[in-house]
């Protein structure tokens, strides 16, 4: 066990050797590839007008969205009436669709109990 722990520690300290060499050339980079989306000059004004842009937007989106689930509705619907004709590859996806959410329950779970696999904490 103190092997593997001395180990991750070399790895970590390799990893932050790396990270301080080029972490900085790499931000640089990131931000030129990216300058499109900076805004210039950066002010709270700003800040606050495309944080409002960004939840109206999304907001507005919301009748746009619950159409497109109505139609998936439908669909699943139609699939479900004619299910003798349903074939292996549709019948793959909808099982992984539902082990995928079982997965997400699984997860939700784990965060809810504080990231601990045994139960919750008293």
């Amino acid at each position: 066990m103190a092997s593997k722990l001395t180990q991750l520690q070399s790895k970590a300290c390799q990893a932050s050797k790396f990270f301080s060499k080029h972490g900085s050339a790499y931000y640089k980079q990131l931000l030129e590839q990216n300058k499109q989306y900076i805004q210039d000059p950066p002010s709270v004004e700003k800040c606050n007008l495309l944080s409002k842009q960004l939840l109206y937007t999304r907001l507005a989106s919301i009748p746009v969205r619950n159409e497109a689930f109505w139609k998936e509705l439908d669909y699943v619907k139609q699939l479900w009436k004619h299910r003798q004709e349903l074939k292996v590859e549709d019948a793959g996806i909808a099982a992984l669709f539902g082990l995928e959410c079982f997965a997400w329950f699984c997860a939700g779970e784990i965060v809810g109990r504080g990231f601990t696999f045994t139960g919750y904490h008293v």
